[in-house]
């Protein structure tokens, strides 16, 4: 080839990617525009006051189109689907309790994004702040406000494949205290300690003793619920294929979703209910697969998100396995009852 040639090539390809770079920004461009923009038939979102302590209200990340998307929005819990307050606050994944909230963000930087877990007082005024070393994926406070968990995805993104690895810590919001890994727990798994390089922890949901704890452990491709005490620094397994448990208000049962044989492996989970004193489960009807940590209203009922025209829908249906599963909003994830 021709040293000409050879110029003319290199200019082509010069101005191919500069086509390529430009076309990317207009496009980038185009879809923050259309972010911005209120969403078509969506709802109605205005800016206001809204605080962990307005009981009767339900609180959750709004993922409308338009300038609140992504922050923690609120509405009366027997309307959700009604008109929505949004404050400034922005959220990945969101709860609270007693006044005390967690809130998972990306932190925007020039080349890539980071995160951090933020804690919320009953104001949404940040009193404290941890780096979280990957996706956020599961947030929860205790039922005293006291804790606070969240997981984050530190290898992989999703629950539904096997190749990923997370990272789940719990902080005292009184103290300080930080517990950066649930790995570091002394695990009991039939009656002996047990130990391996490839334990993963998810899923926290709390007892009102400021003590004990659920979560999801993951080891050789099988999955437990198991009950942890901060003051031992212990897990003991409870039951096996339990994932991102929810425990009732009155204590006594776990709501979770359970991987069910034969069904497509990238929406694998049916949610149930498990009986904490007899160990029975109950089915829920729900046919959808439900990755989530699903979220009691009440002793008797049970909100979860599925995938929606705008990132997620919330849905509702009875924790005895009766009933029909309905949608009470769209547009929103991460939902929290103010009582």
């Amino acid at each position: 080839m021709s040293v000409r040639n050879r110029i003319l090539v290199l200019v082509s390809a010069v101005v191919a990617l500069a086509v390529v770079a430009v076309a990317s920004v207009l496009h980038a461009s185009a879809r923050a525009q259309r972010r911005d923009q209120a969403q078509p038939g969506g709802p109605r979102v205005t800016a206001g006051p809204v605080a962990l302590t307005d009981s009767g209200r339900m609180i959750f990340r709004n993922m409308a189109w338009g300038p609140h998307r992504d922050e923690l929005t609120s509405v009366p819990a027997t309307d959700p689907s009604g008109p929505r307050t949004a404050s400034h606050i922005k959220c990945l994944r969101f709860y609270a309790a007693s006044g005390t909230g967690v809130c998972l963000q990306a932190v925007h930087g020039p080349v890539s994004d980071t995160y951090r877990a933020v804690i919320l007082d009953s104001r949404l005024r940040i009193t404290a702040h941890y780096d979280v070393p990957g996706i956020p994926s599961r947030a929860r406070v205790s039922p005293t406000g006291r804790f606070a968990a969240w997981t984050a995805f530190v290898g992989g993104d999703s629950y539904a494949g096997t190749d990923f690895s997370t990272r789940t810590a719990i902080v005292d919001t009184r103290t300080g205290t930080y517990i950066p890994s649930l790995e570091t727990f002394r695990i009991e798994k039939d009656g002996r300690t047990y130990r391996s390089p490839d334990v993963n922890f998810w899923g926290v949901t709390f007892v009102p003793d400021d003590r004990t704890f659920y979560a999801t452990l993951a080891t050789k491709g099988h999955t437990y619920l198991v009950r942890g005490d901060l003051r031992s620094r212990t897990v003991t397994t409870v039951h096996a294929n339990v994932e991102c448990p929810s425990l009732s208000p009155d204590g006594t049962r776990i709501a979770y979703k359970k991987r069910v044989a034969g069904l497509p492996k990238d929406a694998p989970w049916r949610l149930y209910v498990l009986d904490l004193r007899t160990l029975r489960e109950t089915p829920l009807a729900e046919s959808r697969s439900v990755d989530d940590q699903a979220v009691w209203r009440d002793d008797h009922t049970l909100v979860y998100a599925l995938p929606g025209d705008y990132g997620a829908d919330l849905h509702q249906l009875p924790s005895d396995g009766t009933g029909t599963p309905h949608r009470i909003t769209t547009a929103a994830v991460s939902p929290a009852y103010v009582h």
